[in-house]
């Protein structure tokens, strides 16, 4: 082979290289991110928007909340999401494209009035359906049509891989409570669906307790509100005996096999409970809400005889609910609520977190967390 042969072969190799291993050339491992980190829960609060700065320094990771804002839905998309589990296969496609466009223009728009500039954006997308144990699950907000819309690098789809490996898919934000907050030795996420997680023994441990938000805000509908303002109708309430054992029937049954929750179990185990009109409404408030409270420190108590518990999500606003918590848990558990912009958009910073493990390829799924056969670095990346 001739010296000019070679130095062709040569420049192909290369040039392979380049193409097939981006990540390894234009993501090396840096000691700062900035990142915009999205959140839609199944509450359908609105869509968390998160601009967020991570550094990597000597004594483990810091984070830094710089602007964050949650876009309420207007009624045609929370119409078009909260009626997504019926559409047929062919118009759920349209609603992934139609809605990760959304998102790409939330991003945008938002980018534009903060004068920022990310260096990526991770999006959980919105949950349609959930259903490991068959295998699948799906948070639509199409990542290339997010791309395509605000002109920047995405990293979705972060559930989809350990559900592939036999796990849960969720929950995800322990990995972030690990690194992030260390120091909590619970965190709790008060959210449409209440969760914890917590290092037993060096172990990150974590898992959904009980339906929060979902069942607060789906009773307060009946009264013509978004949601219970500081509990207030369920402080008016009383406690029915008969649905608050029903309530801890469902619970109990359902931690045999410790699912992860969504709107599959909600619909088929708890809206029936909730629906019962010889019930006076401000009375299922209440019911449900101190059923939630004892789910919460039951579970907490059953790894931590005393806790320090970092209370986060739209849960932790509501007094009602935080008061019940403090009478359930006693002294042995302290309940702390940060800062707002903490309480609000923890779960968008985390999935922007996430994505920052997912561009280094280091894990940010906990096999100890999903039940999946291995740990895993997860999330599907656009446009690097």
């Amino acid at each position: 082979m001739n010296r000019h042969n070679a130095g062709n072969l040569l420049i192909a190799a290369q040039s392979i290289i380049h193409h097939i291993m981006p990540s390894m050339q234009k993501n090396p491992l840096r000691p700062k991110y900035k990142v915009i980190g999205l959140m839609s829960g199944t509450s359908l609060d609105g869509l968390d928007i998160a601009y967020c700065v991570f550094q990597n320094v000597t004594s483990g990771w810091k984070y830094s909340i710089q602007h964050a804002m949650t876009l309420r839905y207007p009624a045609q998309w929370l119409s078009r999401l909260s009626q997504a589990h019926t559409l047929t296969g062919q118009d759920l496609m349209a609603l992934d494209a139609d809605y990760g466009a959304y998102l790409g223009k939330a991003v945008k728009d938002f980018s534009g009035k903060h004068a920022v500039k990310a260096d990526l954006v991770a999006s959980h997308g919105h949950t349609v359906f959930h259903q490991p144990r068959k295998g699948f699950t799906t948070q639509i907000g199409n990542g290339y049509s997010l791309h395509a819309a605000c002109s920047l690098p995405v990293i979705c789809d972060f559930r989809m891989q350990d559900v592939a490996l036999g796990g849960e898919g969720a929950p995800l934000v322990p990995a972030g409570d690990k690194l992030l907050f260390h120091e909590y030795d619970v965190c709790l996420n008060l959210g449409g669906i209440a969760n914890l997680s917590v290092d037993v023994n060096g172990k990150r441990l974590a898992f959904d307790i009980c339906f929060s938000n979902m069942g607060l805000n789906h009773l307060a509908a009946e009264a013509g509100k978004k949601y219970d303002k500081n509990g207030a109708l369920a402080a008016q309430g009383s406690v029915n005996g008969k649905m608050l054992k029903a309530l801890g029937k469902v619970y109990r049954k359902l931690q045999s096999k410790r699912p992860s929750l969504g709107r599959e179990i909600f619909e088929r185990d708890i809206i029936a409970l909730l629906n019962d009109k010889t019930i006076p409404l401000e009375d299922r408030l209440c019911t449900f809400t101190e059923s939630a409270a004892h789910e919460i420190c039951t579970a907490i108590k059953a790894y931590k005889r005393t806790a320090r518990v970092l209370c986060t999500g739209g849960g932790a606003f509501n007094s009602f609910l935080i008061a019940r918590m403090l009478e359930n848990g006693g002294d042995e558990i302290t309940f702390i609520i940060p800062d707002e912009e903490v309480v609000k958009f923890k779960e968008a910073m985390v999935f922007g977190f996430l994505g920052v493990l997912r561009l280094r390829n280091e894990i940010n799924c906990l096999r100890s967390v999903t039940q999946a056969s291995r740990d895993s670095s997860s999330g599907t990346m656009i446009g690097f």
